[in-house]
């Protein structure tokens, strides 16, 4: 297996601040704003927009954390009959809320799509919108991203692997290509963390 780097350290940071400063563009008025991350890399991404926000406008925005493995409806297609849940912590509610979904990866947006069934369950918010740090293409779903901190298109066989320095010690993106002989192995060309 081999890696290609797509984003360094600094390419993460500026474009987790550029994000944050097209969230503030967009949203005038911060107080009915609420970040809202997608376990796992996503919950990390909407902490650290929210530290951008704050740096640059004194802007305490909160945070709440979603888990999605109970409204996939993929799993099975995925190989996985159980999901490990994470926990979901709202405690600011939604309704009436402008909601900023955060994950890291965009790709056939089915984990997007079960975000916004998980909210609905929390409330009916006035407006979401979507922040993604990386776009890959090949969309199953009509959904698209409203801030994207980079756009990558990517060949299916090809797998994205977000890591974190919360996670995984470091920050960086990477492309991964499987070796020739296995890649007829690869059935959906999706890495942990893709959605």
């Amino acid at each position: 297996m081999q890696e290609r780097q797509i984003m360094s350290q600094e390419d993460v940071r500026r474009a987790l601040a550029r994000v944050a400063h097209e969230i503030l563009e967009h949203n005038r008025e911060a107080e009915d704003l609420v970040i809202v991350g997608i376990h796992t890399r996503g919950v990390h991404l909407a902490r650290r927009i929210a530290d951008n926000l704050a740096e640059f406008e004194g802007v305490e925005v909160p945070v709440a954390t979603l888990d999605v493995g109970l409204y996939r409806d993929d799993l099975r297609a995925r190989g996985q009959s159980q999901t490990k849940l994470q926990p979901t912590d709202i405690p600011m509610g939604i309704q009436g809320k402008r909601v900023v979904l955060v994950d890291d990866v965009l790709y056939t947006g089915r984990t997007i799509r079960a975000a916004m069934d998980a909210l609905v369950d929390f409330g009916r918010p006035e407006q979401i919108q979507l922040a993604i740090l990386l776009d890959r293409g090949h969309r199953e779903l009509p959904i698209r991203a409203d801030y994207v901190g980079q756009n990558l298109p990517t060949a299916i066989g090809e797998r994205v692997k977000v890591r974190l320095i919360e996670t995984d010690g470091t920050d960086e993106v990477a492309l991964v290509f499987d070796d020739l002989a296995d890649e007829d192995k690869s059935v959906s060309g999706k890495t942990s963390g893709e959605n």
